[in-house]
């Protein structure tokens, strides 16, 4: 081991876990990842395709243990071969939709996940936590941009409310037990990828998430893009929602975990957006003009439990954490297209083009 602190990152297969490990290790921390693949993609001996290109982009291999959260004895195993210091929990399962439709699923596999892991922590004293949470535990905003100290728990979807539960959970405990010391970073809406091409967003399951499905459209893999809704009360009726580039996220982590390491905060939340927010007509068109591509779209009527507008106050953030977005519109865009043409089948084909 280097002398670099080590961290435990659960989802770690994921889209938003494997760039955060990029910038973990490209900050000097050592990263043992672990995942269960519910949303990710393994091989055949079951190792993740994308911490294998992240060992590529960084020239440092990663730790990897398949493991399912809701599996208490392989977890404790992996806290008592590691000296972890911290642990950055993505794990979760995320589907807006299929949160809905599966509510048991969705309070199984995120709530009780959490709780193991709170327990191993505790068990090994390790108290440093940056939680994965996000900006639907505002619920319908009444003012823009939405600050931290907006009311959270009208949440419009399961997975929402998961996310919100959790919180709660980390408030009890750290009042209750003055060790520990959390982050919960509000994520808006994540897309891009890294700049290499080599990693990038591959959902496993039928997407919800907007930026892919656009790129499906503008590769032929699927005809039109279906925007639910152009009767919001926004300026082109569609959705407008804080996209930040996966990349932007992934140094807010390591600015978290900079932080507990320099003081202790109990729990702190923070926003990271961008504080801009972008409709669904304007990312799709801002797409088509930065890849020269034609993205064909039918509207269809709202869906339920989304909302009109959102989008954050992220100066928090920039003041405690200095942190701050840098990425624009158009690189989130580029980005995601270079991922996704030089990986027409995510993952699955093994073979990048061209390497």
């Amino acid at each position: 081991m280097s002398s670099g602190k080590t961290v435990l990152v659960t989802g770690g297969a994921g889209y938003i876990g494997s760039h955060c490990i990029v910038s973990l290790q490209e900050a000097g921390y050592e990263v043992i990842a672990l995942d269960n693949f519910a949303n990710a993609v393994n091989d055949f001996k079951n190792e993740s395709v994308a911490l294998q290109r992240v060992a590529q982009i960084t020239g440092k291999p990663v730790i990897f243990h398949k493991c399912d959260l809701l599996d208490l004895q392989v977890l404790d195993e992996i806290f008592q071969k590691y000296k972890i210091d911290s642990v950055i929990h993505f794990a979760a399962m995320k589907a807006v939709g299929e949160s809905m439709q599966q509510p048991l699923l969705y309070y199984k596999n995120n709530l009780i996940g959490m709780i193991h892991l709170l327990e191993v922590m505790k068990k090994y004293k390790v108290f440093n936590l940056v939680f994965s949470s996000s900006c639907t535990v505002y619920g319908e905003p009444k003012e823009l941009p939405i600050t931290e100290e907006k009311e959270t728990g009208k949440v419009t979807n399961v997975y929402g409310r998961t996310k919100f539960f959790i919180e709660e959970m980390l408030r009890d405990i750290s009042v209750a037990e003055e060790e520990w010391n959390i982050i919960a970073l509000r994520y808006f809406n994540p897309v891009g990828a890294h700049q290499s091409g080599l990693i990038g967003e591959d959902p496993t399951k039928q997407f919800t998430n907007l930026m892919p499905y656009i790129s499906q459209v503008a590769s032929g893999k699927k005809d039109q893009l279906t925007i639910f809704g152009d009767d919001y009360d926004t300026p082109d009726g569609t959705g407008i929602r804080d996209y930040i580039h996966v990349m932007d996220l992934s140094t807010g982590h390591v600015k978290a975990l900079e932080k507990l390491e320099k003081q202790q905060l109990g729990l702190k939340m923070y926003n990271l957006g961008t504080g801009k927010g972008v409709s669904v007509l304007e990312l799709l068109k801002t797409f088509e003009r930065v890849n020269n591509v034609k993205i064909p779209y039918a509207i269809q009527t709202r869906r339920e439990g989304d909302i009109s507008s959102m989008y954050a106050d992220p100066s928090l953030a920039e003041n405690e954490l200095g942190w701050k977005a840098v990425y624009s519109l158009e690189e989130m865009c580029s980005d995601f297209w270079r991922w996704q043409t030089m990986n027409p089948n995510g993952y699955k084909t093994g073979i990048v083009n061209g390497h």
